[in-house]
């Protein structure tokens, strides 16, 4: 998918609107995705909640604590389309030379 969020929207109920690059929009709720623990644990704080923003660089959202979630699982939520499964290119043998 790769494809980047270009706007989001926070909404009541940890719910938020999304969209992406290619117009798809819809509204996810991450308390259904994410546990409050950790770096999401802010997040329990609904003004907090409130302050996510686009991460441009990255094409995702972002909270200040560092919570970030992947725009491919958010775009496979909200279009109903698996996630895509990528490969990592074959390392030669020779390239483990590189690593010693």
């Amino acid at each position: 998918m790769l494809k980047d969020i270009i706007a989001v929207e926070p909404r009541q109920n940890y719910q938020l609107y999304i969209r992406f690059e290619d117009d798809v929009k819809g509204v996810i709720d991450i308390s259904k995705i994410v546990q409050f623990t950790g770096v999401f644990a802010p997040l329990q704080d609904k003004e907090y909640f409130a302050t996510v923003e686009v991460n441009f660089e990255y094409g995702t959202i972002q909270w200040d604590s560092g919570a970030d979630l992947d725009p491919d699982v958010i775009y496979s939520m909200i279009t109903k389309q698996p996630i895509p499964e990528y490969q990592l290119s074959a390392v030669s043998a020779n390239s483990a030379d590189y690593f010693d």
